[in-house]
């Protein structure tokens, strides 16, 4: 396969906590064999699977057999890269760990995706993609003030495997360097603790605890409103003047043109009652008519996407962002690469 990692030899063992990440790595061009064990089973639908598995070869494979371990440790002298998910220890427990695999191949790079890493207090306990967003502090961030809520899909494993592409990649290159390979142990934990954005750069420097508050921006910013036919993600302060403008052309104003609201402290202690006309005005339009309009006034607003409107979105089929796969003669569309490489 052509790609900037044509030649680079994968061996994927994850489950679904990695299988992206593998399947990033066979977009790259890397050649990656998937080690299934016969009769394992995945919490996957076929297109899920599909998408994940796409760009990499199958074999069956028993690590509980000599057999297996025998085929395992013959693909391992030659594999550039290993992506395995057992629990802390397993491996090593066969005779597989990295520090084996090494002596034989002492450039190999193997990726660990566990709950908690390989040590520490919370090594051993049971971990999933909701335990990962509860434990890194996702959830005390997202949702309405009076409730936690769960981030769409498996974001937590999504993020490890996106963590665990890039380690590789650095991982690759400094083996350019030293020729020595290196384990990467990667904590599902820790990747959601690093995505939390402001949250702890906040706390860290200005004391400041972050609290859920629903569709509204974590500084105030932006908010979520309701449309006649859907949602949209308006800015509340930019270019006030503007917007107050426009909302007293067609009358719906209320008392936001009176001049104490010309001060941005004013405005964010009433930002209640500013929500309240918004919502009022941003109910008697459409979506498109706010966008349009709006983005003509430079505003930067944007809709709500949903699933349909987003495969339908002009911007994503000009760029033929969308693929098509064919795995065992059926054909599924698929997202693609959200990168584009000169060479």
């Amino acid at each position: 396969m052509a790609g900037v990692l044509a030649g680079y030899r994968v061996l994927d063992l994850a489950d679904e906590k990695g299988m992206l990440a593998a399947r990033i790595l066979a977009g790259m061009g890397a050649g990656v064999t998937r080690l299934d064990k016969a009769g394992a089973a995945y919490p996957l639908s076929p297109s899920e699977d599909a998408y994940l598995n796409a760009g990499k070869r199958v074999i069956g494979l028993d690590l509980e057999k000599d057999d297996g371990r025998k085929l395992f440790r013959r693909l391992a002298t030659k594999a550039d890269v290993i992506i395995e998910t057992a629990p802390p220890g397993y491996l090593a427990s066969l005779g597989l760990g990295y520090a084996e695999l090494s002596e034989t191949n002492p450039g190999l790079v193997m990726a660990s995706i566990t709950g908690f890493g390989q040590d520490g207090p919370y090594c051993d306990y049971q971990s999933c993609d909701l335990v990962a967003a509860a434990l890194g502090g996702w959830l005390s961030v997202c949702g309405e003030p009076e409730a936690p809520l769960k981030p769409f899909g498996h974001q937590a494993y999504d993020t490890a495997s996106l963590f665990t592409a890039n380690g590789i990649l650095l991982a690759l290159w400094h083996r350019h360097t030293t020729g020595w390979g290196q384990h990467l142990d990667i904590s599902l934990m820790e990747c959601v603790a690093a995505t939390l954005d402001h949250v702890l750069v906040r706390y860290f420097n200005e004391g400041v605890v972050a609290r859920r508050q629903g569709s509204l921006h974590w500084n105030s910013a932006f908010r979520v409103f309701p449309c006649r036919d859907g949602y949209i993600l308006l800015s509340l302060f930019q270019h006030w003047e503007t917007l107050v403008e426009w909302l007293e052309s067609e009358g719906m104003a209320a008392d936001l043109a009176d001049e104490r609201w010309r001060d941005r402290e004013t405005r964010l202690e009433g930002l209640d009652h500013i929500i309240e006309v918004l919502e009022k005005w941003t109910l008697s339009h459409t979506v498109a008519e706010l966008v349009e309009k709006g983005q003509l006034m430079h505003f930067p607003w944007a809709e709500v996407a949903s699933v349909n409107s987003l495969l339908r979105s002009p911007q994503l089929v000009a760029r033929g962002y969308f693929k098509e796969i064919e795995v065992a003669g059926r054909k599924y569309k698929v997202p693609g690469a959200p990168w584009r490489a000169s060479r």
